[in-house]
């Protein structure tokens, strides 16, 4: 009936690996070889070395995988990042030349897409679509506020040019490209001293010549600039998710490129001898190769690592829900896994209304941190964020010139946060946290405890709702979930948010502050291959699609043999994009192994359908939008060390006063993280202190300390 048919191959991405289901403490454990060809040479060292950048903390994690033992650091974030990859470095304690493998998470990119600090570009379309990128969908974010608009398209219309080309929905040629006319332009380009360009014709997924002899003349005309084509970053049909996505990719590319460039460098100097493994947001790593052709790839980077390393610690736990809540400094990410996987989407954006069709792991985030600040509106309302001290001047409670009233100060002022951060490094001010905090309770007429009160209660009440939005909208009950609470400040808060959202069990991993970087050592290597091919299902034959598939792995095993993977060391997993004939989505389906009927593949669709949207319809004509292959290159892995759990009722450390709920502050036990061993039992209310973050178990509830170390808190005491 109809055939479109093209091939793209992207680089770099890793997949992540109540009525709660819990395994035994073996149960899906394993690690790989220490030593491997290739990726990450030197890696027959035995020090693992993850760096987590965010807006206010650095994390580091260094895990021996000769010992089983984990060192972690915390140094506060630099304008330069790399100076703070560095300075964590220093902080554990490690020569460069110890290093087997470093894998590194950043905010890089999408702090630059927010705050447009990216080079110029430009950007080259056919005729007539010069303005695809800012007509958009023409959707709001806000459907009621008629006056706010969307953010302004990275790309200016007067740095975007039109050139004679056409390519019918097919991918016949119907005009060649006009070759003068874009020599003109790239003169202009030059002119203009344009940096990156973002090659977007049209039904260019169907056949991506033109766009290849476009990138040829440009590779002529204009030495040294990047140039990224809508047919190598996202081969779709749909003309605004590929124009948008080769945007964010163009703008980007150079920026991280140059970045991971100068961080392996200076790594080299240093005496690193591995590549340098950057984290992207479908929760895998790239080489700093595919980061100069890829680096939209890296636009949700910092926040995929916590959501792998939530979904591999809850595993472990024997938990097969779960929903990480990553407080930090400046934002709250919440992830979500369910029946062991961790959700992945096509659809997400940095700034709305331009999306980056990359895949990504599933991340909703709001402006709720440690360094939050609480305010009143106009109505005369309290507030919480998204607005956030950072770490310069950070909280009032810092010292460093901060006066605005934060979620830090108010836990100290409570009594949940101690006098001293990071180990004693950092000491914490009580009485200028109460002047701070003061500034939102005279207005309100409370006095300082109840203010910061009230700051804690909102603060956990807007992350309590974007927790419902994550499961609830989507059909899951949070009863059948844990709540795994990690980043400095999300144990402080993870107990009363399970409580208000009735989820039963929180876990808190050994080390909740540096969690995200552990998960970058947490994950592989990874390429995505696709192929869009539009039939219908009932009118092909299965060999047709099972020798595309072949195809794709060929392509995928070739590109792994070159970065030195061996055979032993791939994993191909396939899958097909199905949709029922006129809808405008699909549905990814996996694939296991060779395609004997398509028959099979459709009734699998339509159970798919069924549970994602409520319904199916069986008699509806069903279509294939694509296929795709995912082809991942393990790398070493750290295997968390178990210890069998030896009931105790462990002695705190000392008590101090701490005001929980609505009642009076109660004499609470204060406990040393590092003195808890599995088996241990605390009953609340209690407090457990660390160097990386402070866990607080309310009136009522009950804790006990598992295999892996993690602290389980059962909301109400009850397992």
């Amino acid at each position: 009936m109809y055939a479109l048919l093209y091939r793209r191959a992207s680089g770099g991405e890793v997949g992540a690996g109540a009525r709660v289901r819990r395994r035994g403490p073996n149960e899906g454990r394993g690690s790989l070889p220490s030593s491997r060809r290739g990726l990450g040479k030197g890696a027959e060292q035995v020090l693992h070395l993850a760096v987590d950048i965010g807006g206010t903390f650095t994390d580091v994690c260094v895990f021996d995988d000769g010992s089983g033992t984990t060192r972690v650091g915390k140094v506060s974030s630099t304008e330069d990042p790399i100076d703070a990859v560095f300075d964590g470095i220093r902080a554990v304690g490690v020569e460069m030349g110890e290093i087997g493998l470093f894998s590194h998470g950043t905010t890089v990119a999408t702090n630059a897409l927010i705050t447009r600090s990216f080079p110029r570009a430009a950007m080259i379309t056919t005729k007539g679509f010069r303005d695809v990128i800012e007509i958009r969908r023409g959707t709001k974010q806000d459907l009621w506020d008629a006056y706010k608009d969307v953010a302004p398209p990275y790309i200016r219309r007067r740095d975007r040019f039109e050139v004679s080309e056409r390519v019918d929905y097919s991918g016949r040629e119907l005009e060649p490209v006009d070759e003068e006319e874009l020599r003109r332009v790239a003169h202009l380009i030059r002119r203009r001293g344009i940096e990156t360009v973002a090659v977007c014709l049209v039904n260019s997924h169907a056949n991506p010549g033109h766009e290849e002899r476009v990138k040829e003349i440009l590779g002529e005309e204009l030495p040294g600039v990047s140039v990224s084509t809508s047919s190598e970053v996202l081969p779709e049909i749909f003309e605004h998710e590929r124009f948008s996505t080769t945007v964010a990719n163009a703008v980007l590319s150079p920026l991280v490129g140059g970045y991971a460039r100068r961080l392996a460098e200076r790594m080299k100097e240093g005496g690193y001898r591995g590549d340098v493994l950057l984290l992207h947001s479908g929760g895998g790593v790239m080489t700093t190769e595919a980061v100069e052709r890829l680096g939209g790839r890296l636009a949700s980077s910092g926040l995929a690592a916590g959501a792998i390393a939530c979904g591999h610690i809850a595993r472990l736990a024997g938990y097969e829900n779960a929903v990480g809540f990553d407080m930090g400094g400046t934002s709250a990410d919440i992830s979500v896994m369910v029946d062991g996987e961790t959700r992945v989407t096509n659809d997400w954006y940095v700034e709305y209304g331009y999306p980056i069709r990359f895949p990504s792991v599933e991340v909703l985030t709001i402006g709720a941190g440690g360094g939050s600040i609480a305010w009143i509106d106009a109505a005369g309302s309290l507030r919480n964020g998204p607005q956030s001290a950072g770490s310069n001047p950070g909280p009032a409670c810092y010292g460093l010139g901060g006066e605005e009233p934060t979620n830090t100060d108010a836990n100290l002022v409570l009594g949940r946060l101690g006098a001293e951060l990071i180990g004693g490094a950092m000491t914490l001010d009580r009485e200028k946290a109460e002047g701070a905090i003061g500034k939102v309770g005279g207005p309100l007429g409370l006095d300082t405890v109840e203010a910061a009160r009230a700051v804690v209660q909102v603060a956990n009440a807007n992350s309590a709702d974007a927790i419902r939005l994550a499961l609830i909208r989507r059909g899951h009950d949070p009863r059948d979930f844990a709540l795994v609470a990690f980043g400095g400040a999300g144990p402080l808060h993870g107990a009363e948010l399970a409580r208000e959202l009735s989820i039963p069990t929180v876990l808190v991993p050994l080390n909740p502050g540096i969690t995200s970087a552990l998960g970058c050592l947490l994950v592989d290597v990874r390429h995505d291959f696709s192929e869009m091919r539009l039939v219908p299902a009932d009118e092909t034959e299965p060999p047709e699609i099972e020798a595309r598939f072949q195809a794709l792995e060929g392509e995928a095993r070739e590109r792994l043999r070159a970065e030195g993977i061996g055979e032993e060391d791939v994993r191909l997993v396939r899958s097909v994009d199905m949709r029922y004939l006129g809808q405008w989505r699909s549905l990814e389906i996996p694939v296991e192994g060779e395609v004997a009927s398509l028959d099979a593949l459709t009734a699998r669709f339509h159970e798919e359908h069924e549970r994602q949207h409520t319904y199916k319809r069986e008699g509806q004509p069903v279509e294939i939008y694509g296929l795709r292959v995912a082809a991942i290159g393990t790398i070493p892995k750290p295997e968390l060390p178990y210890e069998e759990p030896q009931e105790h009722e462990p002695e705190p450390e000392n008590y101090r006063e701490v005001v929980f709920g609505d009642g009076e502050a109660l004499r609470t036990a204060v406990y040393r993280r590092d003195g808890l061993r599995p088996g241990a039992r605390i009953d609340g209310p209690a407090i457990v202190e660390q160097l990386d973050s402070t866990v607080v178990v309310p009136p009522g509830d009950g804790a006990e300390v598992d295999g892996y170390s993690n602290i389980l808190v059962h909301v109400g005491g009850a397992k």
